[in-house]
């Protein structure tokens, strides 16, 4: 029965993984390696599919890392008003199929959604407003991790700090709106389009790889719990020397495995993004589109010279991903108390 079930197991690996995989490469360089780079660097519009796609993908799992950590703290450091609620919702793009989630933003960002015709007429208007709301986020927090726990230790406009957080707030918000129309960053008596341009991949991209980082840090955050970070704010340290010396060394493996499951997903993401993309070869033509395309269009050798590259993407990403799993501790280990604790 043992053996049985290993050969079973394997035989089906070997057709559903290994077989693929295989035929993959042989179609991509059955022309030479020549050809293969031509079908990948010499093609304008698939130059620019890859070119795009690692644009879009570190923006986005950029963007998954921030709120990731973020959301990890808030759930596991406290409990409040609807911390099951968050839960259950950074899971939601686990729950809605990705095609369902590019129309969501279509139905939101679209001409005839709720908000395109408002973008397309002052969108540009409003941008300078916009980005400049997380450069004031960003000001509060740095101003809240560096402020002394300790009250006598507090000097200057750290003595009020709610006050300096609302002048400084204020002033960080003015310099930024300022700065962008000074320099005319943003080009105005233009339409900003989100739907079928690349604003559209980062958002439906950005979706669909939410809870990777959350998922991974919230669990080892429980596990390991807040004592270290308390002893490290009783000893006097401030937020900003308590993350990057207690929070991020404890979290460090889970966060790195975390981005390296959302890079995966984010590369291979096809149908979100094929229904914000609109699929304009050489302007908003993913990798995975690409392939999809040229498919169609029978160029069998320079479709599966793209697949090739993904699927390198791929082996490298499980290559890494197998090599930190060995790293991660276990709920059970961090759990487990120490000798010096003991005692």
């Amino acid at each position: 029965m043992r053996r049985t079930l290993i050969l079973g197991v394997l035989a089906v690996v070997a057709v559903l993984v290994v077989v693929p995989v295989v035929h993959i490469f042989i179609v991509a360089l059955s022309e030479g390696v020549g050809t293969y780079w031509q079908n990948l660097f010499a093609e304008p519009d698939t130059r620019q599919s890859i070119i795009l796609t690692l644009t879009v993908v570190p923006i986005a799992v950029l963007a998954n890392l921030i709120f990731g950590i973020a959301a990890a703290w808030a759930i596991a450091r406290f409990n409040f008003s609807g911390r099951t609620l968050l839960a259950a919702l950074i899971d939601l793009p686990f729950a809605v199929s990705p095609v369902v989630a590019g129309l969501m933003f279509v139905l939101i960002f679209g001409l005839q959604g709720y908000l395109g015709p408002f973008l397309r007429e002052h969108g540009y208007s409003v941008i300078p407003y916009v980005v400049s709301i997380p450069g004031v986020i960003l000001f509060a927090l740095l101003f809240f991790f560096l402020l002394p726990t300790d009250r006598r230790g507090r000097h200057g406009f750290f003595k009020y700090p709610w006050l300096a957080v609302l002048l400084g707030s204020g002033a960080v918000f003015g310099t930024l709106v300022f700065a962008q129309r000074y320099f005319d960053i943003w080009p105005r008596n233009q339409s900003l389009k989100i739907i079928f341009a690349i604003p559209g991949l980062i958002l439906a991209t950005a979706f669909v790889t939410v809870p990777f980082v959350a998922r991974e840090l919230i669990p080892i955050m429980e596990a390991v719990g807040p004592d270290e970070e308390l002893a490290a704010v009783s000893l006097g340290a401030n937020g900003w020397q308590m993350f990057w010396h207690i929070t991020v060394p404890n979290i460090k493996w889970g966060l790195v495995y975390g981005i390296i499951l959302s890079n995966a997903r984010a590369m291979g993401e096809f149908g979100a993004v094929y229904v914000v993309s609109g699929h304009i070869a050489g302007k908003t033509d993913t990798m995975p589109l690409r392939i999809e395309k040229l498919f169609q269009e029978y160029h069998l050798q320079a479709s599966f010279a793209v697949a090739s590259l993904l699927t390198l993407v791929a082996i490298l990403t499980l290559a890494v991903k197998t090599k930190l799993e060995t790293k991660i501790p276990s709920a059970a280990n961090l759990a487990e108390p120490t000798t010096t604790e003991v005692r």
